[in-house]
């Protein structure tokens, strides 16, 4: 089985690492240096190169803490990125060859979000097989919203009238540069009231990655009379518009906004696009799951897929010494 080298990402690499993601066949925008290091204060980057000789190969965005490497904990996914020729025996050895420099750095495990299939330019769950044989194990399972934009999908009874009732309290939509309104008067509050959390985005540093970011990162609101009564913050990558954000005014969620916000989007803004994806609706780390936020995206006519979260100890690396025949 082939070895390939392993280093540390430093800043000399990044303009290397950003024209490999932009050339691999499971990376997004969040995989852009510039996106990775909006957080570097919070995180202490881990992020791993993969070498052939002197070609980068493979690029593992990554945090450190303790003797714990994460793919990334600032990030919705992360995992092994590699460009489209990179064949299944070649993501056994690459990954080998990962778990092999950590171990011998003295880390002890390596967790690992997956990007969700839907985010693949082409099918790449080459890692997915890896880690089975590395003996990973599953820790947590996260379920996805997504409508196929591809396909015909059918809108429930409900959410037609509430679309309707959008209509007829004559709710504006628009979208808009700023993130102000949407972040001190709608989302803000309700992350305080209904679950005393914070958006895991200040207002200065979404409003940093807009401008970083400017096609990817879009910012809608719904208005009554002039006044902000709705809104979604949607990342949007080459197959997937994502809903980052989604938040609206309590005493006016009944009255349709949120329902023509996202009919809007659905068959309007981001029709090309082939998955429109709500997010999660779990806590708890995947073991709950909120029926009714669920239910509300599932009636637009969305389905599951899941993303998986792996825990792996290096010192497994020798178990691939056996696997290719």
């Amino acid at each position: 089985m082939k070895n390939f080298s392993v280093k540390r990402y430093q800043n000399s690499d990044y303009q290397d690492w950003n024209a490999f993601i932009g050339k691999s066949k499971n990376a997004t925008f969040l995989f852009d240096r510039d996106f990775m290091d909006y957080h570097s204060d919070r995180f202490q980057d881990y992020s791993l190169i993969v070498l052939d000789k002197e070609k980068l190969i493979a690029v593992l965005p990554a945090n450190v803490a303790g003797n714990e490497v994460f793919s990334h904990q600032g990030l919705s996914y992360g995992g092994l990125i590699y460009s489209e020729k990179t064949k299944l025996t070649s993501v056994i050895e690459i990954f080998k060859s990962i778990l092999s420099f950590l171990d011998e750095n003295k880390i002890k495990k390596l967790q690992l979000k997956l990007v969700p299939s839907v985010y693949h330019q082409k099918p790449a769950e080459e890692l997915n097989y890896a880690l089975f044989l590395a003996n990973a194990q599953l820790i947590r399972r996260d379920s996805l919203a997504v409508i196929d934009l591809s396909k015909k999908n059918i809108l429930s009874k409900l959410r037609k009238r509430g679309i309707q009732k959008g209509i007829s309290n004559n709710f504006v939509i628009e979208e808009v540069e700023e993130f102000e309104g949407f972040w001190n008067e709608i989302l803000i509050p309700n992350l305080a009231k209904k679950h005393q959390t914070k958006p895991v985005h200040s207002l200065k540093e979404i409003t940093k990655l807009k401008v970083l970011f400017p096609e990817n990162i879009r910012q809608f609101n719904v208005y009554e009379n002039g006044i902000i009564v709705a809104g979604t913050t949607v990342f949007e990558s080459e197959n997937v518009a994502h809903c980052q954000y989604i938040s609206g005014d309590e005493d006016r969620n009944d009255m349709g906004g949120l329902d023509l916000l996202f009919y809007h989007l659905i068959k309007e803004v981001f029709n090309e696009k082939r998955f429109f994806d709500f997010g999660i609706s779990n806590e708890n780390k995947g073991r709950k799951l909120n029926n009714g936020l669920s239910y509300w995206k599932e009636s637009f006519g969305a389905s599951t897929i899941v993303q998986d979260f792996y825990e792996v100890e290096p010192a497994n690396c020798s178990l691939f010494d056996t696997v290719l025949i």
